[in-house]
């Protein structure tokens, strides 16, 4: 390979790892939400469970709220169920919001539902 191809084709790749480990690193760290605890509670209307990890949308008082709960590993070891998490469910969230001003997105640390709490970050106060 010539010097000026090879040094190309070093270039683009690098580009893309740094560009591709900056978007992970900013999706799935905390970097995006406050630091604030907050709590919502409302009603499943649905559900998309799996890796990454997993999102409930709730209803609130006729609002649209996406909760990223854990990886399939994290909900089991929290004593979550695909049936506990299921549409028509009501559920209490406590976790951190978006810091984006009016985008209704919450990282849940904890889930109350039928008075039984769910900690899925045991080592984060909630």
């Amino acid at each position: 390979m010539s010097h000026p191809l090879r040094t190309l084709v070093w270039f683009y790749l690098s580009a893309w790892l740094l560009l591709g480990s900056a978007l992970v690193s900013a999706h799935h760290g905390w970097g995006w939400a406050t630091d604030q605890e907050f709590e919502i509670s409302g009603t499943i209307v649905a559900t998309r469970l799996g890796n990454p990890h997993g999102e409930v949308t709730l209803d609130v008082d006729g609002e649209q709220w996406l909760i990223e709960v854990g990886q399939p590993w994290r909900n089991e070891r929290a004593g979550l169920t695909d049936e506990l998490l299921a549409v028509g469910q009501s559920i209490t969230v406590h976790g951190h919001r978006s810091a984006r001003e009016g985008e209704r997105l919450v990282k849940a640390e904890r889930l109350v539902i039928d008075g039984q709490d769910y900690n899925l970050y045991p080592d984060r106060p909630s």
